[in-house]
């Protein structure tokens, strides 16, 4: 009982924030001009407007990957009662437990979606685009002419993809989705040709991927992360969310989707953990199937939200017996659940076990989604994915802190309440817009995440300060239709090696280059592109580390300078011996010595100056002195 006294008092605090930060988000929404409102609509001609970053290159999508005859995609259905989309849920639970193959429900796959564009992953100089109907393999090396390598046709949905050294992975739902990958479906209520769960590919020969396992699951798979174990190199795990209804026993063995008070072996309330042997994949297999939402006092597995508002005037949501995704941060034994009614906070050290650590609720959140690290594991952002992905819910008249995010401080492995962000450029009837899926961009010294808002479009926004994100750049088009809402836009938006690259549902992929600006100098983007990555999974977060480089060094100057957490003389004495430093190559030079003692000396007076401040910034001062030194000890170094 003592851990619900939070939980109410955060449960006020977020409706107090809806007033006073969500408030003022909206007030400035309307009352400044975004030229992101009023684009033209279009496929391939639609308006853009873009601030602090450019457009380096599109890819369109290839052939197969779209209808000829519609390949913006068909109209979206219009918006259902509640009460209709409640008796569908209920009666898929009563198809499944009959044993009967539930009917595929509206915009989860079917002809809207059969060719939309999903996640995306990168190795080396590969990206992969999933897609309903397969994934496609690009070479990236030049960005600005990227070049596609090899096309798989595996239809399915959603097809999300992560990539694990020669293996790539890719999630399936639908119950069309096959063993061999046929385009034909499965017709049949119960069969042995039908395929849900995680497809495994060998990707050494990245032109001719080669499928080497499938794991079925009672859900399928909507979503999956990949957990490396620190203690045993020779296993992957997998964490697969299943997100649909639940099949047959009879097609799957031990599948059950009734209420856990009828079978309390039932496929609801728990996630998948799937060991994949990485020198025999073909062997992976589900080991435990974790009841991350039990009660830790009753023991009931349905231990958390339990459905429904939160009040008068608060969002709807489902019951929470599923995760829409798990984002790990292996560095810290820790990952982060968007959990359909509930955020959660997950000990990880045992990745076959994870062991919840916290929960917390929204009264403005509908749908919990998808959620992001900063790097120190200290934040955590979470999307409500409001309307489904499908709806528009960036209007006007849509509240702020609906269809956004929630920025939650980690302290003592537990969630506490920060602020929100929400797109703040007003989008139309005919755009499908909410938070979904971001990555971190890794600038030393702040939080900042680029993220896709479907039509809403690509927004980077500055979350260093919890309570107060602010938007420091952004990409958008006009709709692709000016009459009716076609569902499209951005399904993500992820940094990988000096570039965001967005994957748009409808017309391909774009690459994009950050710009200086007020909000970002120019040493501040060169120092995250310093960062290089030899792989990237959306819902797999490594710890970033920067070099002890002149560009870093001048990235933490430009932000103590900016936030005058440091004095002008001090400043101003760092930057002209970093640039006297840049003139050495060995330390052997005439005057180096002298050089390098001027830089340690500073190293040690910023250590002093960062006793004395606070937060932030006293995080900044070490980091620079930290910087200062090892730039120093690598020059010392070099002339032994």
């Amino acid at each position: 009982m003592r851990s619900a006294v939070p939980r109410l008092v955060c449960s006020s605090a977020l409706l107090c924030t809806l007033v006073i930060v969500g408030g003022a988000q909206e007030r400035a929404a309307r009352s400044s001009p975004d030229p992101r409102v009023g684009l033209k609509p279009g496929l391939r001609n639609a308006g853009q407007a873009a601030r602090n970053m450019e457009l380096v290159s599109s890819m369109p999508k290839p052939e197969g990957f779209f209808d000829p005859k519609t390949p913006a995609g068909q109209p979206t259905p219009p918006e259902r009662d509640p009460k209709e989309v409640e008796k569908e849920e209920e009666a898929e639970r009563e198809a499944a437990a009959r044993g009967e193959k539930p009917p595929e429900r509206p915009n989860s796959g079917g002809s809207g979606l059969s060719y939309a564009n999903s996640d995306l992953a990168f190795r080396g100089n590969h990206l992969f685009m999933g897609n309903f109907h397969g994934f496609n393999a690009y070479n990236i090396e030049n960005a600005r002419r990227p070049r596609q390598v090899a096309s798989v046709v595996c239809p399915g949905g959603q097809g999300d993809v992560s990539v694990h050294g020669n293996l790539l992975f890719m999630s399936v739902e639908q119950t069309r989705g096959r063993l061999d990958c046929g385009t034909q479906g499965v017709q049949e209520p119960v069969s042995a040709e039908r395929f849900r769960g995680i497809r495994i590919f060998d990707i050494s020969d990245i032109n001719k991927p080669k499928q080497v396992a499938a794991v079925q699951t009672c859900r399928g798979s909507h979503t999956h992360t990949l957990v490396p174990d620190v203690d045993d190199q020779g296993n992957l795990y997998v964490y697969g969310s299943g997100t649909s209804s639940v099949r047959s026993a009879e097609e799957l063995a031990g599948c059950s989707g009734l209420d856990p008070k009828e079978d309390p072996n039932t496929a609801l309330f728990s996630i998948d953990v799937i060991q994949v042997p990485l020198a025999s994949p073909e062997k992976a297999r589900i080991v435990s199937r974790p009841r991350i939402f039990a009660d830790p006092e009753s023991g009931a597995i349905s231990g958390l939200w339990q459905g429904g508002d939160h009040g008068p005037g608060t969002q709807k949501s489902r019951v929470t017996n599923q995760c829409h995704d798990i984002t790990v941060f292996p560095e810290v034994g820790l990952a982060a659940g968007a959990c359909s009614g509930n955020g959660i906070l997950l000990d990880i050290s045992d990745p076959e076990n994870p062991v919840r650590l916290d929960h917390v609720v929204d009264k403005n959140f509908a749908y919990w989604h998808s959620a992001t690290f900063n790097n120190d594991g200290t934040k955590v952002v979470f999307t409500d994915e409001w309307g489904g992905g499908t709806r528009p819910r960036c209007r006007a008249t849509d509240p702020p802190t609906w269809g956004a995010n929630a920025i939650f401080d980690v302290v003592d492995r537990k969630l506490q309440f920060g602020g929100y962000y929400k797109l703040p450029a007003p989008q139309t009837e005919q755009e499908n817009c909410v938070a979904h899926n971001g990555s971190i961009i890794p600038v030393p010294g702040r939080d900042i995440m680029v993220q896709g808002w479907y039509q809403g479009g690509i927004s980077v926004f500055d979350f260093t300060d919890s309570a107060k994100p602010v938007e420091i750049a952004y990409f958008d088009r006009g709709p692709l239709d000016a009459k009716q809402l076609i569902t499209g836009g951005y399904w993500s938006a992820y940094w990988y090696n000096g570039h965001v690259y967005g994957a748009e549902i409808a017309r391909g992929i774009d690459v994009f280059r950050l710009t200086p600006s007020e909000y970002l100098t120019r040493n501040e983007i060169d120092a995250a592109v310093q960062v290089r990555a030899e792989e990237f999974n959306a819902q797999q977060q490594p710890r970033v580390e920067w070099p002890a480089t002149p560009v870093v060094a001048r990235a933490y100057l430009d932000q103590l300078t900016r936030s005058k957490a440091i004095s002008a003389e001090r400043a101003a004495a760092v930057k002209t011996s970093l640039d006297r430093a840049d003139g050495l190559r060995t330390g052997e030079e005439r005057g180096a010595t002298a050089v390098l003692d001027q830089l340690d000396s500073l190293a040690a007076q910023l250590e002093t100056d960062a006793g004395a401040a606070n937060g932030r910034d006293a995080a900044r001062l070490r980091a620079l002195a930290t910087t200062l030194k090892g730039r120093t000890a690598r020059l010392r170094s070099a002339d032994r």
